[in-house]
């Protein structure tokens, strides 16, 4: 059965003006990576709402954040050549757009919505099971990596239950 790699990241808040702040990966094989990012010179815009809901500080990032460059080497890296898949696309690219643009680098890598590789059934039935995935992995903290995780997880779940259903309604 297919498993997807995953992304997930943090941010400063919304908009033009925010940009990354923490990086999860958790691939195929079940490897993960994390990183904070130390906000380059020019990223200023800081949203207390969206602190509130991961819960880190800039002065955290400042302390422990890896640098844009090392963040970006390490994720090409470790992606070099794949897709990796996020639950919003949309909002994800222009971050991680920012992240290598600031770096200086080229992406080696894909990222696509994960929307892509769902079918209807999946689709129906996400939330009830990405809800029952946070309870069993007791991952309650809105971060990059356990976010990461969580939508892999779901993913697979829904993918299971998905072709199960669909040999039963062929077997009748």
């Amino acid at each position: 059965m297919f498993k997807p790699s995953v992304i997930d990241i943090e941010a400063s808040g919304f908009g033009k003006m925010s940009y990354p702040i923490e990086i999860g990966i958790v691939l195929a094989c079940g490897k993960k990576y994390c990183s904070l990012i130390k906000p380059a010179p020019e990223w200023q815009h800081w949203d207390e709402e969206a602190e509130k809901v991961h819960g880190i500080t800039r002065q955290t990032l400042i302390a422990n954040g890896q640098s844009v460059d090392k963040v970006a080497e390490d994720i090409n890296k470790i992606l070099s050549g794949d897709t990796v898949y996020t639950d919003c696309c949309s909002i994800d690219k222009p971050w991680l757009d920012n992240l290598f643009q600031t770096a200086g680098f080229k992406t080696l890598f894909s990222m696509r919505d994960l929307e892509m590789i769902l079918n209807e059934a999946q689709m129906n039935m996400w939330q009830e099971t990405k809800l029952q995935v946070i309870s069993d992995l007791q991952l309650s903290r809105h971060r990059a990596s356990a976010d990461a995780l969580i939508i892999q997880e779901t993913y697979m779940r829904t993918s299971q239950r998905s072709m199960a259903s669909n040999t039963s309604a062929t077997v009748r």
